[in-house]
């Protein structure tokens, strides 16, 4: 909540909505308040492309002028929308001029949806080029991760994650495909939501990765993330509860063979199953199995999709990175072979389907193997770099956008060098609020800083803000 400070930075999005919509303080005023810190610290980590300091006073003082914020869940919530999505009046940004599109003539959905609810698009969120990697960085900008500025943020959702961990907004909007909510969430101690297929209309500008693409949000506080997700999907505002007793399926065992988790991401995994027990679920030792041919298929519909989208968006290969082009060049030879089935993703889905049915309510993975690469130019660094980096440190989410699963990620504590660890939580369909209610009673029992280290800082002075 807010702390008397005379800044609304740092406040949780709930406090926040509750605030303006009391009467307690004034949409502009948030606003104006996070504009203000936004100028003075976003240099530092590179998270927005574009900031519309203008616009988003204008459509503050719009929300204040209301007559009614009772049905307003987000009502004055300074929100970040990662640049891939459309927001009326500026370039669709797909993280590089080389893959931008034209000016967005209307919101897309979930930013209909955002402003519906009282949120404030106060920014656009640097991603990787086509959003093809768990790294951001373009020509422009490293996009740099607040708990430890030589390190990533993660990808491709970089920049909202960053800016979220050093409270430049309060929530934000991402989107996943292979992992691009969840990644960055883990990289920068957040909790990340990626719903199941069809909980939130995805309708990406061009290519929607054959289905894998979902809608999502990354926020600091579970409250948040929750009624982040109730919003892009349409819900009535809905209050977590106490999930009944729950059987949870633990493993370490990683999608990519020869991947295997290091102690850290082992130990976070091991304390939540402790606590989730001390909670009053039953936690077991089980894993789905992940056969060969998934990490194939998979890393096929990666590259196709990379493919697809430079083709259906008419982009001129020659003007993309050098990794990008690359990727595009395999992904069009996985296309042309047919190496990329619906009926290889409908088979996995099934599988997944049947093992929760067999008695397991909720399955825990690390959410990372290893702590985030460097941040630095990967932009130019050859494809087999960017892709043995990508694989080795991030490879448990990529199974549960095949599959169309919901999955969260939740901060477990800190690593010995100072960044983030995490779980991750996947249930079946329709299981979202199940697994928000799990990473609920995680976070109860084992709160985590909201804000990494340092962050939010006063203007040129390293004292926070915010709790």
């Amino acid at each position: 909540m807010w702390d008397g400070s005379g800044s609304w930075v740092g406040a949780t999005a709930k406090d926040i909505a509750r605030a303006v919509r009391r009467g307690d303080t004034s949409a502009t005023q948030v606003v104006a308040d996070h504009l203000d810190y936004i100028a003075a610290q976003e240099s530092a980590l590179g998270a927005f492309r574009v900031i519309r300091a203008a616009a988003a006073i204008t459509e503050a003082e719009a929300v204040d002028e209301q007559d009614d914020l009772a049905n307003l869940p987000l009502a004055g919530v300074p929100i970040a929308v990662k640049e891939n999505t459309q927001v009326a009046g500026l370039p669709t940004w797909y993280g590089s001029a080389a893959a931008r599109l034209t000016v967005a003539e209307e919101d897309h959905e979930v930013v209909r949806r955002l402003r519906g609810a009282g949120a404030i698009v106060v920014a656009t969120s640097r991603m990787p080029e086509l959003g093809l990697w768990g790294v951001t960085d373009d020509q422009t900008a490293i996009t740099r991760n607040p708990w430890r500025t030589d390190r990533t943020p993660g990808g491709s959702s970089g920049g909202a994650a960053a800016a979220v961990a050093a409270g430049l907004v309060p929530i934000a909007h991402g989107n996943d495909g292979l992992g691009s909510v969840r990644i960055p969430a883990a990289c920068c101690g957040l909790v990340g939501v990626k719903p199941g297929r069809g909980v939130v209309p995805a309708r990406m500008p061009v290519e929607d990765w054959f289905g894998l693409t979902e809608h999502g949000i990354l926020a600091t506080t579970v409250a948040d993330a929750t009624v982040g997700l109730s919003v892009l999907a349409g819900w009535a505002p809905v209050r977590l509860v106490q999930p009944d007793k729950l059987r949870i399926a633990v493993t370490t065992r990683s999608p990519v063979q020869g991947v295997r988790p290091d102690k850290p991401a082992r130990d976070a995994l091991h304390a939540a199953a402790r606590l989730l027990v001390t909670a009053g679920h039953d936690a077991v030792g089980a894993s789905p199995r992940y056969p060969t041919g998934l990490g194939l298929r998979g890393m096929a519909t990666w590259f196709a999709a990379a493919y697809r989208d430079v083709e259906l968006a008419g982009r001129d290969r020659a003007q993309l990175q050098p990794r990008t082009r690359r990727h595009v060049a395999i992904g069009e030879w996985a296309w042309r072979r047919g190496l990329v089935r619906e009926r290889d993703r409908a088979a996995w889905r099934t599988y997944c389907e049947q093992w929760f049915g067999q008695g397991h309510d909720v399955l825990l993975t690390p959410a990372l193997a290893a702590t985030p690469p460097p941040a630095v130019d990967w932009h130019a660094r050859p494809w087999r770099a960017n892709l043995l980096a990508n694989l080795r440190y991030a490879p448990y989410a990529a199974p549960w956008n095949i599959a169309g699963f919901p999955a969260v990620v939740v901060p477990m504590g800190v690593r010995p060098d100072g960044l983030p660890v995490a779980v991750q939580l996947v249930g079946p369909p329709g299981s979202e609020l199940t697994l928000l209610g799990v990473a609920g009673q995680l976070e109860q029992a084992s709160p985590w800083l909201r804000h990494a280290p340092g962050w939010p800082r006063t203007r040129g002075v390293g004292a926070t803000i915010g709790a």
